[in-house]
C-alpha cells in the first residue's frame, strides 16, 4: 500500500507556490449552465504561467529538492506542457533543466521550452521513449529526473488548484478533470475530499487513451498496446503507481470521451466563452456537453491547459464543425452536361448553404462513361440543416457520398 498525499501536503505546496503561480480565474459557461440547469463553470487553467496547470506540480517538487540536487540539473520527458511547467520552474529556481522531448512535439511547445530556459533534446517519436532517454540522462549525469505526475510532490502541487477552487465557489458539488498520468486528479481529489467529503471528483479519458478504467478493473495500473487521440497531453499508455492508488481511492468516477467529443467542445469554447484550450484541456467541458455523465449543479470544469499547435487547432476546428453537422465534405455524381455544375450550386444556395470548395472530375476511369463526381466543401447551419441539403441533392436524382 503506498501513502497517499495529505491535505496538509497540498497546503504546503500552495505555501512554496505564492507569489509564482497565478490564481486563476473562474468563468462561468451559460451554456452548459442551460443544458445542465445549475450553475457551471469553467477553472482556467489554461491561463496560467506556461499555459497550463503542470507549473504546479514542477515548481513545487524542484523547490524541495536539497542545494546539491538542484546544483546537479533537472531533466523531464514531455510532449508540452510538463516540458515548459520544469523549464520555467527550473529556471525560477536557479536550476538547469534538460526536457527531452519526441521528434514530432508541436514546434512552438518547443520553441515555448527552449524560451523558459530549458535545453531541449528531440529523440524517439513517443513520450515513452523521451522518458527512456530522460532516464539514462539521470543516470549518466546525476541531474535528477522530475516526473510528469507519479511523484507526492507533484500531486501535492497540482492539488492547489482545488484550494482555489473551493474559495471560489463554496457551494461547488461536482469537480470535473481530465486524466493524462493521473497528477491533476489525484491532488484535486485529494484536497476537495479532505475539506468536503460530499463533493464528487469525475475524471475524464480520451477514449483512443483510456488506461484507467481497465486499470481499475484489474486493480493494478494496466498499460494500454497502443494510444491514439488528438489529446497529446493526456495521451498515456498507463497511469501511475502512486496516481493510481489516489485515484481508486478518491475518484468516484472515470468516463471517456471520443476525439469528436473534444472538437466540439473547444469549438463551443472559442465561440462562446472566448477560451482557447488545447484537446486536454478540454475534455471535462466534452464530457458535460456530451452528456456522458450525469453531475450535480454546482459544478467546476477545469480547463487543464491551452498550449496547442496553430496547426492542430485549424484542423480540430474542422473537424468540430464537422461533428456538430456544420461543415459537410461529400461527392456528388451526376451526369456530364452543360449546365449541371451550375444546376447543383444553385441547388444547394437554395437550401441555404455556403459552399466553400468545388472540385470538378470528369476523367476518372471508375466513372462510367458520361458522368463526373463533383466534391464539395460546405458551411451548414448545423445537423438538420445539413440533412436537408442533401435529402434536396438525393430527392433531384444524384448520387451523394460523403468522405
Amino acid at each position: 500500500m503506498t501513502a497517499l498525499v495529505t491535505l496538509d501536503d497540498v497546503r504546503a505546496a500552495r505555501e512554496l507556490l505564492s507569489g509564482v503561480v497565478r490564481e486563476t480565474p473562474m468563468e462561468p459557461s451559460r451554456t452548459l449552465s442551460a443544458q445542465l440547469g445549475g450553475p457551471v463553470w469553467l477553472k482556467c487553467e489554461n491561463l496560467q504561467r506556461a499555459g497550463a496547470y503542470k507549473v504546479r506540480g514542477a515548481y513545487v517538487r524542484i523547490a524541495r529538492l536539497s542545494d546539491a540536487e538542484r546544483a546537479r540539473g533537472v531533466v523531464a520527458a514531455s510532449a508540452g506542457n510538463h516540458a515548459q511547467g520544469v523549464a520555467l520552474a527550473a529556471t525560477s529556481l536557479g536550476a538547469r533543466s534538460t526536457v527531452f522531448m519526441p521528434t514530432g512535439a508541436p514546434l512552438p511547445k518547443i520553441a515555448a521550452t527552449r524560451g523558459y530556459g530549458a535545453h531541449v533534446e528531440l529523440v524517439g517519436a513517443t513520450v515513452e521513449e523521451a522518458l527512456v532517454a530522460a532516464s539514462e540522462f539521470a543516470e549518466r549525469t546525476g541531474a535528477v529526473f522530475i516526473h510528469p505526475f507519479d511523484h507526492p510532490d507533484v500531486i501535492a502541487g497540482q492539488g492547489t488548484v482545488a484550494l482555489e477552487i473551493l474559495e471560489q465557489c463554496p457551494e461547488v458539488k461536482t469537480i470535473i478533470a481530465g486524466i493524462g498520468g493521473g497528477g491533476l486528479i489525484s491532488g484535486l481529489a485529494i484536497a476537495a475530499k479532505a475539506l468536503r467529503p460530499d463533493i464528487r471528483i469525475i475524471g475524464v479519458q480520451a477514449a483512443g487513451a483510456a488506461a484507467v478504467p481497465p486499470s481499475l478493473l484489474a486493480g493494478h495500473p494496466v498499460r494500454l498496446s497502443e494510444t491514439s487521440t488528438i489529446a497529446d497531453g493526456i495521451r498515456v499508455s498507463i497511469p501511475g503507481v502512486l496516481t493510481f492508488e489516489h485515484i481508486a481511492k478518491t475518484v468516484d468516477e472515470v468516463v471517456t470521451v471520443t476525439d469528436e467529443d473534444i472538437s466540439r467542445a473547444l469549438l463551443a469554447l472559442l465561440e462562446r466563452n472566448k477560451l482557447l484550450a488545447e484537446p486536454a484541456g478540454a475534455v471535462g467541458v466534452a464530457a458535460l456537453m456530451a452528456e456522458v455523465v450525469k453531475v450535480e449543479t454546482p459544478a467546476v470544469a477545469v480547463l487543464s491547459g491551452g498550449n496547442i499547435d496553430p496547426l492542430l487547432l485549424l484542423r480540430v476546428l474542422e473537424h468540430g464543425l464537422a461533428a456538430a453537422g456544420r461543415y459537410q465534405r461529400f461527392t456528388v455524381r451526376c451526369a456530364d452536361r452543360p449546365g449541371q455544375l451550375v444546376r447543383l450550386l444553385a441547388l444547394i444556395a437554395e437550401n441555404g448553404a455556403n459552399v466553400l470548395d468545388v472540385a470538378h472530375e470528369r476523367y476518372d476511369a471508375r466513372l462510367p462513361l458520361g458522368e463526373v463526381v463533383v466534391a464539395f466543401s460546405v458551411e451548414t447551419r448545423g445537423k438538420d440543416h445539413a440533412e436537408r441539403m442533401v435529402a434536396a441533392l438525393r430527392a433531384a436524382g444524384h448520387t451523394v457520398t460523403f468522405d
